[in-house]
């Protein structure tokens, strides 16, 4: 009888330890599945500078609707980004503040096929600060003597440098305007040093000169003629590795309320 207690109890002992083992093995397992099914995706986005403040109102509507999804943002110059995407940067969508950088990287075959899209179009315009600034009235005004530090964007690889000289060179400017000059590494540092009044003026986006508010004034718009449309193109970088999702987002900034929330800062919907 003693014995038949004894190995009686060293069974149930035995199956009391192998069933919790066994359920706590299936629970953390089961933990491990659903924890790794709610963590969101990574969204890489880069975007030029003069995109930052609607591109966060954008993300906080998109990932209210979209938990699954986090929006992780790049912004620059479309030039720098154009080569950290070429030279491997991790980025599934690219907001481009120019054409120029979208051609480099379609004809370097870095662009998902049939996903770039003309989304939309802003204008430049010349600013100086709304306090202390040398009431300018036109861009042949950045010629006067009393004028010493006109801040440009980079032209090599920042859109609005290059949209600039476009305009000085077409009224004949540019080499007295470059003699003055001071470089920033995007708009939103040309538009920096304007609000500052490290610079007596620059030229920005008419985008950049909203959101300043007034701390900077618009001197003059530059002539459509003048320059290069300044459309902004999107597209999905091939190497995505959420695909499905970027094309998600891709569609959600070509809806009204997308819409809505671009024409809010300026920009012109194409």
């Amino acid at each position: 009888m003693k014995l038949k207690k004894i190995l009686a109890l060293a069974l149930s002992s035995s199956m009391l330890l192998m069933t919790g083992c066994g359920g706590g093995s299936a629970d953390n397992e089961s933990y491990k599945s659903v924890d790794k099914n709610t963590e969101p995706v990574e969204l890489h986005i880069a975007a030029a500078a003069s995109l930052t403040d609607v591109m966060k109102e954008l993300a906080a509507d998109f990932e209210k609707d979209n938990p699954n999804i986090k929006l992780v943002f790049n912004f620059g110059s479309s030039g720098a980004l154009q080569q950290a995407i070429e030279n491997g940067g991790e980025a599934d969508l690219f907001f481009s503040a120019a054409q120029k950088q979208m051609d480099a990287l379609e004809k370097s075959g870095n662009l998902a096929e049939g996903t770039r899209t003309d989304l939309l179009i802003n204008e430049v315009v010349l600013i100086e600060p709304a306090e202390g600034g040398k009431s300018l009235t036109s861009f042949e005004d950045l010629t006067r003597d009393d004028v010493q530090h006109v801040a440009l964007g980079e032209p090599k690889g920042v859109p609005v440098g290059q949209y600039s000289e476009e305009i000085l060179t077409k009224l004949g400017i540019l080499d007295a305007v470059k003699a003055k000059a001071v470089y920033g590494s995007d708009v939103r540092q040309v538009l920096s040093w304007v609000e500052s009044g490290d610079a007596d003026c620059g030229v920005v986006y008419a985008t950049d000169a909203a959101v300043a508010g007034d701390k900077v004034k618009v001197i003059a718009v530059a002539p459509a003629d003048s320059h290069k449309p300044v459309i902004y193109p999107v597209a999905i970088i091939k190497s995505s590795k959420h695909m499905d999702d970027a094309k998600k987002f891709l569609e959600f900034v070509k809806t009204d309320k997308a819409k809505a929330a671009f024409e809010k800062y300026g920009f012109v919907v194409k």
